[in-house]
């Protein structure tokens, strides 16, 4: 006996693969510039985001630890708890907090929180 396939399941068929690829995306965070993090800081205050560069500074001890990333466009610190903190001269992806301290004669101070929870 033959199997026959309905249009109905052909399109279901078709459209699985593409729910899941669209899930798969929206999981991956895309990385923010350093810039437009300074210049919005409005935008990104309190949500997460992944910055990547290179670590200019870096201090830590018995699991605490900040850090400094340089993508470029700009800098901004990393306070982690939890972990250790990279090397200088890393590079390194971090996600975390956003979290804008204070801006002040067109420069915004702000640092990206990483609690023990979150990985670098």
């Amino acid at each position: 006996m033959k199997a026959t396939v309905t249009p109905a399941v052909r399109s279901a068929g078709r459209l699985v693969p593409a729910a899941a690829f669209a899930l798969v995306l929206a999981g991956c965070a895309t990385t923010v510039p350093i810039g437009r993090l300074l210049d919005e800081p409005q935008r990104y205050d309190g949500r997460t985001v992944q910055v990547e560069g290179t670590v200019t500074r870096s201090a830590g001890l018995l699991g605490i630890g900040a850090y400094e990333i340089d993508d470029g466009t700009g800098t901004i610190v990393v306070i982690a708890s939890g972990q250790g903190v990279p090397r200088e001269g890393a590079r390194t992806k971090t996600k975390g907090t956003f979290e804008s301290v204070f801006s002040w004669a067109g420069r915004t101070i702000a640092a990206i929180i990483v609690g023990s929870g979150e990985r670098q």
